[in-house]
């Protein structure tokens, strides 16, 4: 059972962040275990208040699980602060497992979730990464893929926010694509959390001991079910429905 250490924010409507990261390892066969950045009021409409965790208490909870029950991976979203980005960076630099980066900058509602001293401060954690996820835009933001590739790390760049009938996600290593997968897009407003669950289900796989592209073909079918299983709750964009996808283990 790969045990699942989550750096990110709490969304209080249960769509994305920490909520939808326990959903994902839950229903992949993990044990979640996390560290709260930031404390988030947001539903399906937007994100209403962000207030973010002290960077000496998300250490804490850190040490906390590593000294007891340790981690076969970490996921790393929304950060909460430059502050915290760079002290999350030098507690991991310490660790020998494999690290997902999900860039968390902007909600899919549209509501900036990172200061330009935040995302600055990314380049600590890319270095660390195994694998970094963005979307389309959090991509153009960090410099483009060359960018990306240039820290050492495995790019999985989501379709998602590209025009078409057709979703392209890709995976590349410093070395040139290693894999492709293509699908119908799924018409849906129910997308809130589609990329923390995405990274999440990656890492999972990635503590499980599956190969990288192994890992990412299944991060990208379990979203893809998630999205179809939406229960379609709220106004906005909905949760998915990561609880109803079961044959996932």
């Amino acid at each position: 059972m790969p045990r699942i250490l989550i750096v990110a924010g709490s969304d209080s409507g249960g769509g994305a962040g920490i909520q939808a990261d326990i959903k994902t390892v839950t229903m992949l066969g993990g044990h979640a275990m996390t560290a709260i950045t930031a404390i988030t009021a947001q539903n399906t409409l937007g994100v209403q208040a962000v207030h973010p965790v002290p960077a000496d208490m998300v250490l804490s909870q850190i040490e906390s699980v590593l000294a007891d029950i340790g981690a076969d991976a970490v996921k790393i979203g929304m950060i909460g602060s430059a502050e915290t980005a760079h002290a999350v960076a030098d507690r991991l630099a310490e660790l020998e497992v494999p690290i997902v980066f999900d860039p968390v900058m902007i909600a899919t509602s549209g509501s900036v979730l990172a200061d330009a001293a935040t995302i600055a401060a990314f380049s600590r954690l890319m270095a660390l990464a195994r694998v970094v996820t963005p979307n389309l835009p959090e991509l153009a933001a960090l410099g483009g893929r060359e960018a990306v590739l240039g820290f050492g790390c495995h790019l999985a760049e989501k379709g998602g926010h590209a025009e078409g009938n057709m979703v392209v996600d890709r995976l590349w290593s410093p070395a040139g694509l290693e894999r492709e997968v293509r699908g119908e897009r799924i018409d849906t407003t129910s997308t809130h959390g589609t990329g923390c669950t995405f990274a999440t289900a990656l890492a999972t796989g990635l503590g499980a001991g599956l190969e990288i592209g192994d890992a990412f073909e299944r991060a990208v079918a379990f979203v893809r079910r998630a999205l179809i299983a939406a229960p379609g709750l709220g106004q906005g964009h909905g949760p998915m429905g990561q609880q109803f996808v079961t044959d996932f283990q």
